[in-house]
Parts: C-alpha cells; structure tokens; sequence
C-alpha cells in the first residue's frame, strides 16, 4: 500500500471525515470526558499534531489517523493518569500560553478493513519524525495494549512486561512500538476514567448491568466497578507509558 501522510494542517478537506471512518473503537471508550479537550478542538488548535494518511488507490479516503499533543509536563515522572494527563496538561498551556516542552501520542486508529495490513507500524514511523521535525527530544505514548482485553483481570503490572523468547514484548502493540525504537517506563494505572449511570453503560454495552460487583466488558482492558444501589459505573483504563528518543 502505498501511503500518503500528511498532517491535518495540510490535508483540512480531510477534517470532515476525521471522526467517521469506521474503526474498532467499544463504544464506552469513547465517553471519555477528559477527551473533549483535545477532541472538540482538534481541527482547529491541534491540526498541526493530526496526522492523516490515505492510499494514492484511494485519494480522499482515510487510511488512518493518528493524534498527539504537546503539554507542560510536571517534574521528571510520567503521570499515573496517562491519557488523561496529557490532554488536561495539554489543553491548560493553550489556556495560559505555558511552554510545552514535551509531546504525547493520543492515539493511532486505522480503518477497520485494514487492520493487521502493517499501517499501524508506519503511522507510529511517521508521528516519530514528525515529533523530531517539531523539535522535540522525546514522543512518549500512554500505549493501550490491544490483546490485554483478553485477559481484563491480569494486572496491567504483570501484563506489560510479559516477553516473548526472544526478549519482545508479548502484545502486538507494544511490539510495534519497541521495534521502533521505544522504551517501556512504567504503567499508568488510571490513565482513563470513563463514569456512567447503568443505562448509560447498558446502552454503550448491550449488557444488562443489574448485579454489584465486578463486569467484564468487551473491549475492556479491565473491569467495570459496578454499584446498582448508586446507579453508576466506572471503568478505570491502565495505560503502558513508551518512551520514544528522538535524538
């Protein structure tokens, strides 16, 4: 396939179907609220850390897409609430004009027929050179392993640092990150929180959501706290932080 990556900045015709293109993203992952501070805005404060990409087969059509923010880290630790984190550190130096002197993948989303085709690797190629053409030293990732829902109750702890016998990481994502070159730091415990009432999470899930305890939800890479005399759910999402060099 041969790709073409541009950012958003470039390619705004693209801006339209940015959020359209069909994707494996659970619904419930997408009820974030932390995330509309980056989202909402994306076109128009963050185009210049959008990248997109599409197939010269298909010109206009988009392949995948691919996020990241710049932020005003706090000290010389990668936060605990990962995702979080950087799009709420993020979105406060816009606010008050404070230096960003470090940068944060948000995400890499490829189109739903395409997965497994190799973009992903490309994509993370691609939001590497970018951070490095922009100046920065570092691009780190607050990663979502993608076969940790198989297993929702292995602690995130004993999970990320799983290897294979040949010394790589066990999950396929992280895999793609530490062949290009990143590091694996830490884990980010709660590095997204996602509430909602149990309609809510019946709606976002198809399930029925009627017993306290714990539920496991597809897609999940942990847990749903659920409270029926409370009326509430919560989803606390472990991150893996990756740390890319760039210089």
């Amino acid at each position: 396939m041969s790709l073409r990556i541009t950012t958003l900045a470039e390619r705004p015709e693209l801006a339209a179907s940015l959020w359209t293109m069909d994707s494996a993203w659970p619904e419930f992952m997408l009820k974030d609220p932390i995330a509309d501070l980056f989202y909402e805005i994306a076109d128009s404060a963050y185009a210049d850390y959008v990248l997109v990409a599409d197939d010269d087969a298909e010109p206009g059509r988009l392949v995948a897409r691919g996020c990241m923010i710049p932020y005003a880290p706090k000290g010389s630790e990668l936060p605990d609430d990962g995702w979080d984190a950087v799009i709420r550190r993020g979105w406060l130096a816009r606010e008050t004009s404070a230096e960003t002197s470090a940068i944060s993948a948000l995400e890499i989303t490829v189109r739903r027929d395409l997965l497994g085709s190799g973009v992903s690797p490309r994509m993370v190629r691609a939001m590497r050179d970018h951070a490095a053409a922009m100046g920065f030293a570092e691009l780190v990732a607050p990663v979502r392993p993608n076969q940790k829902h198989l297993e929702p109750h292995t602690p995130m702890t004993e999970y990320a640092f799983r290897t294979r016998a040949d010394g790589l990481p066990h999950d396929a994502w992280l895999r793609v990150h530490v062949r290009a070159g990143g590091k694996i730091v830490k884990v980010a415990p709660r590095s997204m929180v996602v509430a909602g009432t149990l309609d809510e999470w019946r709606a976002w899930t198809d399930l029925p959501f009627d017993r306290t305890g714990t539920v496991e939800v597809p897609g999940a890479l942990s847990p749903v706290h659920c409270d029926v005399a409370h009326d509430h759910a919560v989803y606390v999402e472990p991150n893996v932080w990756v740390s890319h060099p760039l210089r």
